[in-house]
C-alpha cells in the first residue's frame, strides 16, 4: 500500500511512525512545504491538556490521552530518552482566582500524582525508518489520489484551504528561551504563564494565545510582558540570560480535534482519506494518541473496502 501523509509537523511525523509500526509493508511518504518552519518547533512540550481539549466523544478523548502518555512514558524509560528530549518532571499549577481555573479533569486519573498543593508549597512562589520526506506544496488532496492508496491529512491550519474547514482558527503564541539551569520543576499559572525546564539548562517562558491572529513577527512588548509575569512568579528568573524568542500559530479547531476517515475520488481513482488535525496548543502532547486512532481508522476502512471487493 502506498501512503501519503500531508503535513510535516508533530502530527504528521508521529502518524508516519505509527503507520510504520502497524502497516509494515506500506510505502510511506510525508509531503510538506517545509519541515523546519512549523509550529511544532516552537512548542514548549509540556504534557498538559486543558479542560477545553476535545475529541468526538469523551471515551475517545481519554483513549487519545492515555495512549499519548504511555507513548512518551515508554520513551522516557528507554535509552533514547535523552536524545528524544523526554524526561519526567514535577511541577505546580497556580491560580489567583480559583483552583478550578487551572484544574483539568483529563489529567486527574492519568498522571502518577495530581493533587492540590499544600500550604507549604504555596510559599514556593510569589505573585523513523523507511519513510520518505519530500518537500512539496500540495494544492489539493485530490491530486494525490492517482499515486497513493491512503492519504492522511495532518496539515493543521493548511486544512482551512485543503478542506475548506471554517472551524479552524490560528492561535498565535510567543515564548522565550532562557538559560536557567537551577530550574528543576515546572510552574504553570494563570494568563497563560508557564515556566518549563528543558535539557541543557534551557527553560521555556510563556506564553500567549491570540485567537485569529496571523502575525508571526516577534513582539517586544509581548516578550516583556511574558518575562515580567514569569519573574513575578519566580524572582530568580531575573538573572536568567535570554537565549532566543519564538512565535508560532497553533491550529485551533473550535468544534473539536478532527480525526475522521472517508473516501476521496478523482476521476476513476479512489483512495482512503484520514483527517488528523486541529490539535490547537496540544499537538505535541496528544500526537501519539490521535496518530494511533487515525491509523486504526485507516485499517478498518481498508479492511471494509477489501471485504466488499
Amino acid at each position: 500500500m502506498k501512503v501519503a501523509i500531508v503535513g510535516g509537523g508533530i502530527i504528521g511525523l508521529t502518524t508516519a511512525l505509527q503507520l510504520n509500526r502497524e502497516l509494515r509493508n506500506a510505502e510511506v511518504t510525508v509531503l510538506a512545504s517545509d519541515f523546519n518552519d512549523t509550529v511544532s518547533h516552537v512548542a514548549a512540550g509540556l504534557f498538559r491538556v486543558g479542560s477545553s481539549y476535545s475529541g468526538p466523544t469523551e471515551e475517545i478523548t481519554r483513549d487519545w490521552l492515555r495512549d499519548s502518555y504511555t507513548y512518551y512514558d515508554d520513551i522516557r524509560k528507554s535509552h533514547e530518552a535523552s536524545s528524544a528530549g523526554i524526561t519526567a518532571i514535577s511541577g505546580y499549577m497556580f491560580a489567583n482566582s480559583s483552583p478550578e481555573t487551572v484544574k483539568s479533569h483529563w489529567m486527574e486519573d492519568l498522571v502518577p500524582i495530581y493533587r492540590r498543593v499544600t500550604d507549604e508549597e504555596f510559599q514556593l512562589v510569589e505573585e523513523e525508518n523507511g519513510t520518505k520526506l519530500i518537500v512539496k506544496k500540495v494544492d489539493s488532496l485530490r491530486e494525490l489520489v492517482y499515486d497513493w492508496d491512503l492519504i492522511i491529512n495532518c496539515t493543521g491550519l493548511g486544512a482551512r484551504y485543503l478542506c475548506n474547514d471554517r472551524y479552524l482558527v490560528p492561535m498565535r503564541g510567543q515564548v522565550l528561551k532562557v538559560k536557567a539551569p537551577w530550574m528543576k520543576t515546572f510552574f504553570y499559572g494563570e494568563i497563560d504563564t508557564y515556566i518549563i525546564p528543558g535539557f541543557n539548562g534551557v527553560v521555556t517562558l510563556g506564553g500567549s494565545r491570540y485567537f485569529g491572529s496571523e502575525n508571526t513577527k516577534l513582539c517586544p512588548y509581548e516578550s516583556k510582558a511574558i518575562r515580567e509575569r514569569c519573574e513575578n512568579l519566580l524572582p530568580s528568573l531575573k538573572k536568567a540570560e535570554l537565549v532566543k524568542e519564538e512565535v508560532g500559530l497553533r491550529p485551533h479547531r473550535e468544534k473539536n480535534v478532527r480525526v475522521e476517515v472517508e473516501h476521496i475520488v478523482n476521476g476513476f481513482s479512489k483512495a482512503i482519506l484520514v483527517h488528523n488535525y486541529g490539535h490547537g496548543g496540544y499537538g505535541v502532547c496528544t500526537a501519539p494518541g490521535t496518530a494511533k486512532y487515525a491509523v486504526q481508522l485507516a485499517k478498518e476502512m481498508h479492511k471494509s473496502s477489501t471485504a466488499k471487493l
